[in-house]
């Protein structure tokens, strides 16, 4: 009788189904593509049965892997949530805890709050990580997550602190030398700062009636930060979170309704890391934190 496969085999097996090849997997488990490959071959011999078809593209899962793929996927979920209990269960001062943030909120919001955090939490590491992806929470990629949206996994804990209104704005060195638009028929006419590949402001404008494209931006780039550098040197005028033009010295919002859906700003964590002191302690200090933003 074949003895089971230890955990290590069908780690790297689901590895390689949920990221297309051996490469891939050994990049996202941190491993080598020997390794992977070395793991799979066992698992195989182990089994008694094939579950890949080799080719010159690469390694695709058979029907029986797929069908394998399921609880496997599953045991990984178990094996995260078992994790978050015991981290849970811990009583302690110190630690890390590691928060996810979209760019904006990390670069531009979040270094103000971390202050008095790591005042009255010296012993407790602080990690992070910002991004605009949805870094998943139940496998452990964040411990605390910032979200301009609702999340919907049951797991999870969530706190909805308020709505950030975003508003058109540019820098009073522009205005001085451009003009001062009143109407959304002038907005349009000036050098708009706007994304390069997303769609989204384009999309709204055209909900408004305005027929606009990307040409229709002078200056254009997908990354939000480096959008409110280009604001902050007077470059043009752009969207940005109205708590942070009245913050910023030179900026102005202007006041042209443009109907632009306020963000809306949810605090998430693992509802089993909410029982561990150092995130709970986290936790409610970011809220806390959050809140004076959101209501300056």
């Amino acid at each position: 009788m074949n003895r089971e496969p230890d955990w290590s085999l069908w780690r790297s097996f689901a590895g390689v189904i949920e990221h297309g090849s051996l490469s891939a997997a050994a990049r996202a488990l941190n491993s080598s593509q020997p390794t992977i490959g070395r793991h799979i071959e066992l698992l195989e011999s182990q089994l008694g049965l094939p579950l890949f078809e080799r080719s010159l593209s690469g390694l695709k899962p058979n029907g029986t892997a797929l069908k394998l793929y399921g609880p496997i996927a599953q045991a990984q979920t178990a094996l995260a949530e078992a994790a978050m209990m015991a981290e849970g269960a811990q009583d302690e001062t110190g630690g890390t805890v590691r928060i996810t943030a979209s760019a904006m909120i990390s670069n531009y919001v979040l270094p103000e709050i971390l202050v008095p955090i790591r005042a009255l939490h010296p012993r407790i590491a602080l990690e992070s990580v910002p991004s605009d992806s949805a870094e998943n929470i139940l496998m452990r990629e964040a411990d605390i997550a910032i979200r301009m949206f609702r999340p919907t996994q049951l797991e999870l804990v969530t706190k909805h602190l308020g709505d950030i209104p975003l508003v058109p704005a540019a820098h009073e060195r522009y205005l001085s030398r451009r003009g001062r638009p009143t109407t959304l028929a002038e907005l349009w006419q000036h050098d708009m700062l706007g994304f390069d590949r997303s769609s989204a402001i384009v999309t709204h404008a055209q909900k408004l009636g305005y027929s606009l494209n990307r040409e229709n931006f002078i200056i254009r780039s997908d990354d939000q930060p480096h959008l409110w550098e280009l604001l902050r040197a007077g470059l043009g005028i752009g969207f940005a979170q109205a708590n942070l033009v009245r913050r910023t010295p030179g900026l102005v919002a202007l006041p042209i309704d443009i109907a632009i859906p306020p963000l809306p700003v949810w605090l998430t964590t693992h509802r089993e890391l909410y029982t561990s002191h150092r995130i709970r302690a986290v936790y409610d200090a970011l809220a806390s934190g959050l809140l004076a933003y959101i209501e300056s």
